[in-house]
């Protein structure tokens, strides 16, 4: 373990209550601790471990950042209360944003003043990126908007959100896209939370844009440039996402552990098969970092998304064979499965990661 690492773990310490462990089914909902967490986290520079200290982190090398991440969740840090502003949001703002856009929005982002949202599902295009019909049409200082995002997670709590639309109907379909930072408390914003099945604080929410106006410079990168803009912010956040799910699939391992006999044989086979595909994700996570660092190019992020996603609901659902009758009236271990649901959806879902895999990097043919 390097140095920072240990740096980072003794700030955990001290940061945690004493009693954090013993209570963490009361902690994991407490947001309060979650908000001070992430000010906290961005005030020591652990937040964005590679970026400058204004910018909540320590201009530290990828390979330290992924080894501070993976400590923060082996040891169950308290879960950022808006994961998209600081893992999605916030790299595209850095990387795409104005001077003034920068100023502006990234601080209080970061610390966690100001919450977003990602506009990026549409009813009738759900992972399909490119298939989106929000638009957004100039005129004069302005854009106008119109249309529906679906599935955007905590947009009635953010204030703003990166919203994308067709800025040119005539061109390739992922060459007419614009990203717009949009103000969510705009007139002709509608927004209406979807009914959960299951306790989360991450709701979803439809979003309605009735000509709505956004400020021509509210644009985040080149005009018809937002399928560049969205790439780089999946970048980030499948980077995040795959330590997350090998966390998770740790503790749903431990689970099937705990509530095996020796009579289970059955059990006892998938969590094998389970325990080398757990391995083979945090292989490939790294072969992707060291690529990464070498400059290569490096195709693990899709293959990890979707190992990792697949794998976890597997890691559930065996921890429920595992317990028997007595899993239906558990709910944490409800919960869990519930949780699991998700991951194949969030972050493109498995059925768009295994076109990707497909098409650009086995060189298959379109169905």
């Amino acid at each position: 373990m390097s140095d920072v690492v240990t740096e980072f773990g003794t700030w955990l310490t001290d940061f945690l209550p004493d009693d954090y462990y013993t209570r963490y089914r009361e902690y994991r909902w407490d947001l309060g601790l979650r908000r001070y967490y992430q000010r906290a986290c961005f005030e020591a520079g652990w937040l964005q471990p590679t970026w400058p200290r204004e910018h909540g982190g320590r201009s530290l090398g990828l390979r330290d950042a992924m080894e501070i991440r993976l400590e923060a969740a082996m040891r169950s840090a308290p879960k950022l209360p808006n994961i998209a502003g600081p893992n999605v949001a916030a790299p595209a703002i850095r990387q795409f944003g104005t001077p003034e856009q920068i100023d502006r929005l990234l601080v209080p982002l970061l610390r966690g003043d100001e919450w977003w949202a990602l506009g990026m599902s549409e009813p009738e295009a759900g992972s399909d990126f490119a298939g989106l019909r929000t638009r957004a049409e100039r005129d004069g200082d302005v854009f106008r908007v119109n249309g529906h995002k679906i599935w955007t997670t905590q947009a009635h709590l953010s204030r703003w959100c990166t919203l994308y639309a067709r800025t040119d109907p005539t061109a390739a379909k992922h060459r007419g896209i614009s990203c717009l930072i949009l103000d969510l408390q705009s007139p002709g914003v509608r927004i209406e939370p979807i009914r959960m099945a299951s306790m989360s604080d991450e709701t979803f929410c439809e979003v309605f844009l009735d000509d709505v106006e956004v400020p021509a410079a509210n644009l985040l990168g080149p005009y018809n440039g937002g399928w560049d803009v969205a790439l780089a912010s999946l970048h980030h956040e499948r980077r995040m996402i795959w330590i997350m799910n090998w966390v998770e699939i740790q503790r749903g391992l431990d689970s099937v552990r705990a509530a095996t006999n020796a009579e289970q044989e059955d059990i006892y086979t998938e969590l094998g098969s389970l325990l080398a595909d757990a391995e083979a994700l945090r292989a490939t996570g790294y072969r992707a970092l060291h690529n990464e660092l070498d400059g290569r190019p490096s195709p693990e992020a899709d293959i990890l998304k979707l190992l990792g996603s697949v794998t976890l609901q597997r890691v559930w659902e065996l921890s429920a064979a595992a317990a028997g009758p007595a899993s239906s009236a558990n709910p944490d271990l409800l919960f869990e499965r519930q949780d699991a649901l998700a991951a194949t959806i969030y972050g493109g879902t498995s059925e768009i990661q295994r076109n990707i895999i497909a098409e650009r990097l086995l060189g298959l043919p379109k169905g």
